[in-house]
């Protein structure tokens, strides 16, 4: 009886024990899974928003509206756009659908949003450009650092080096680093952005398995550190170490942080790591311990080595003004953008582009190319590339054999001399075309070059020799600009084909109104915008499109207004600019703005010889915005511009009267008895004979 009660004593303690371990193995295992988890987490969630091109330590401006970016797709928001006062109109209108910006020749798309440097953000609203500073999101960490290109901080573990840029960060050119001296107790620093998660899935998992093991040695500190800081050495233990352990100023710093310790944490870690080596081997079978004594790495597999002054950014390489004479060799797949704007670039060779195959953006602008240095086969392998740029550089005609997948090709300033059959072939996906300041007329460009381009709906061809509208244009076209031509005429066919076409910019040509066909452009249905500003108008021309809602005929010698000319027009005119003509009270009459009354928002009458406010002005129910400055106007009669017979304020809200020849004072207290806002008034300075 006493042994079987010893027996189960004994097998008592046993059990015990064993369901203790196994519960405190359990634990471990448990707590490691946990801190796993959260660091997978938060490395998926990074690696998501590296995905749509959002960096988590940099600031966004803050949200109110969504506006899409056709640069980059990708939606941001803004908030102090909303709280801007209502911006004045300026000369530098560009008609365009749904209110179109002109932004240094440029055309930005309504609500389109751009940056012009780091720090600001700018967004196109109805034709106006509005921009705003970018808003950093205040960081909690104990340093910050900007980094090079960028307005906001971002948290940093050490204290920030002014010299510290993207290409001493990645290139694995950098001198040697210290560890982080000054580090929140038991807090990890906070996340890096690593250029691994952008070159390689393998790079990624071992920083994930780093960031582990270091979490997991940061947590058995923790639980442990104070017991094992009260714990006598054995002597065997003593021996070990000291064998194993080498003096601590025999030790580099840069092996310091590449085993991912310092020196103090390393004693502390390698007297845990007798302790958790078998379970370690259980849990993370695929880690395995790296030897303090190797040298300094070489940079990891993916990073590319760049050359002196270029930098790499998320997916992006930027050479710009590099004093680069050739294309850098560089091996890098992932990489989709490259910049090497403003080099001395002369030739692109046919393996040139070998090492960036999934290239998507490429920038050459302002070198020197030619046309005879560039390999037959250079563009080939680039099967994703969908946007081109050789602004600024020497050539004579379009490269050969460009991607299929093109969607936008800028060769403006070049020396191109003629467009023939086969220059777009292929190109059946192509959405944007500029050749701007080329050599291209209608006798060296071929009617039927255009006809591969299925999808073309944007074409620049301004600054050129082109002395009529340009035959052959696809039937998809939208935006046609041919500013700064020689163009005298407009003929019955020049759109015939182009039904879809929105915008049409012809300023700073040679038209005169009886050069343009009544049926140039009277059937168009989609066509709301015209330019034809600094030409050689002499009266607002006739048949002009029934759909137009934007014409802009600035800087002519337009003496004649004529009546009805705007009547035909469904929904009506809009915005009509008439500045800098020869406009005087006899070319202005009751019914020259008929048909426009009920639409009108911005009538622009300054610079040119007006004596008395036009008459028709107190019936246009729908403006916002007059202009009659610099004109000879010597009074203002109370119902010329406020309708005494009736109450409703009137819409205005910018009326500009400056530098006319009007006595203020005599001004009748009910001439401007509609308008809500005086302050919208603009009656100083005056002229004095």
């Amino acid at each position: 009886m006493k042994f079987a009660f010893l027996l189960c004593f004994f097998l008592l303690i046993i059990f015990q024990t064993d369901f203790g371990q196994n519960e405190e193995i359990l634990r471990k295992q448990k707590r490691k899974m946990y801190h796993r988890r959260l660091r997978k987490n938060s490395s998926l969630n990074h690696r998501s928003n590296r995905q749509h091109g959002i960096q988590q330590t940099t600031a966004t401006p803050i949200a109110r509206f969504p506006i899409i970016n056709v640069d980059y797709s990708m939606e941001e928001k803004f908030e102090s756009f909303l709280n801007l006062p209502g911006a004045e109109s300026s000369y530098n209108v560009l008609p365009g659908k749904k209110g179109h910006c002109l932004v240094k020749g440029m055309t930005m798309y309504n609500k389109a949003v751009w940056s012009p440097d780091p720090c600001t953000t700018c967004l196109c609203s109805d034709g106006r450009v509005l921009c705003d500073e970018t808003m950093c999101q205040p960081q909690t960490c104990p340093y910050t650092v900007t980094p090079k290109g960028e307005c906001c901080p971002v948290c940093t573990d050490t204290v920030s080096d002014s010299t510290l840029n993207d290409r001493t960060e990645f290139s694995g050119d950098s001198s040697e680093q210290t560890e982080p001296t000054n580090v929140l107790p038991k807090q990890l620093p906070p996340p890096q952005v690593e250029m691994d998660q952008v070159f390689g899935e393998e790079a990624l998992q071992s920083e994930e398995e780093d960031e582990e093991t270091k979490g997991d040695r940061e947590h058995k500190k923790e639980t442990t550190g104070h017991r094992d800081q009260d714990k006598p050495h054995s002597e065997e233990e003593s021996r070990r170490e000291s064998k194993q352990r080498p003096g601590k100023m025999g030790r580099p710093a840069h092996q310091q942080l590449r085993c991912g310790r310092g020196q103090e944490e390393g004693e502390e870690e390698e007297e845990e790591e007798e302790e958790e080596g078998e379970e370690k081997e259980a849990v993370r079978g695929d880690v395995f311990p790296m030897p303090c004594q190797l040298p300094i790495p070489a940079p990891p597999r993916g990073r590319p080595r760049l050359p002196s002054g270029c930098s790499l950014s998320y997916r992006t390489i930027s050479c710009v003004h590099a004093a680069l004479t050739h294309i850098p060799p560089i091996m890098a797949p992932e990489i989709t953008n490259l910049e090497l704007v403003g080099n001395s670039i002369t030739s692109i060779p046919d393996e040139a582009f070998n090492g960036l195959p999934n290239l998507e953006r490429l920038d050459l602008s302002k070198n020197n190319i030619t046309s005879s240095a560039i390999g037959p086969k250079a563009f080939k392998l680039l099967k994703k590339l969908m946007r081109l740029n050789m602004d600024g550089n020497n050539l004579v005609h379009i490269p050969s054999e460009l991607p299929s997948t093109l969607e936008e090709l800028n060769i403006n300033e070049n020396n191109l001399q003629a467009i023939d059959e086969e220059s777009f072939s292929d190109l059946n996906q192509l959405v944007s075309l500029e050749m701007e300041g080329n050599n291209l007329s209608e006798t060296n460009v071929n009617p039927l070059a255009f006809k591969p381009l299925k999808s073309l709906s944007y074409l620049r061809l301004g600054k050129n020799k082109f002395r009529i509208i340009p035959q052959g244009l696809p039937a998809s076209i939208e935006e046609l600009h041919l500013g700064n031509n020689q163009i005298e005429e407009i003929t019955e066919i020049c759109f015939n084909h182009t039904r879809k076409i929105n915008v049409i910019v012809l300023r700073y040509n040679k038209i005169e109104e009886n050069r343009i066909a009544p049926l140039a452009w009277i059937n168009q249905e989609n066509l709301e915008s015209i330019d034809l500003s600094y030409n050689k108008l002499y009266r607002v021309p006739s048949y002009l499109p029934k759909s137009l809602l934007h014409l802009v005929l600035m800087g002519n010698q337009i003496e004649l207004i004529p009546g009805y000319v705007f009547g035909h027009m469904k929904p009506g005119l809009e915005y009509l600019y008439l500045s800098f003509n020869k406009l005087t009270d006899d070319g202005v009459d009751q019914v020259s703005f008929y048909g426009a009354y009920h639409s009108l928002r911005e009538l622009f009458l300054d610079h040119n010889g007006l004596k008395c406010i036009p008459p028709g002005i107190q019936e246009m129910k729908a403006l916002h915005f007059l202009r009659l400055n610099n004109n000879k106007i010597r009074n203002i009669l109370p119902e010329q511009i406020c309708n005494a017979e009736e109450d409703d304020d009137s819409t205005l809200e910018h009326l500009h009267l400056e530098n006319n020849y009007i006595k203020t004072r005599e001004i009748s207290p009910y001439a401007f008895s509609c308008i809500r806002s005086y302050s919208s008034i603009v009656l100083k300075p005056q002229n004095i004979k």
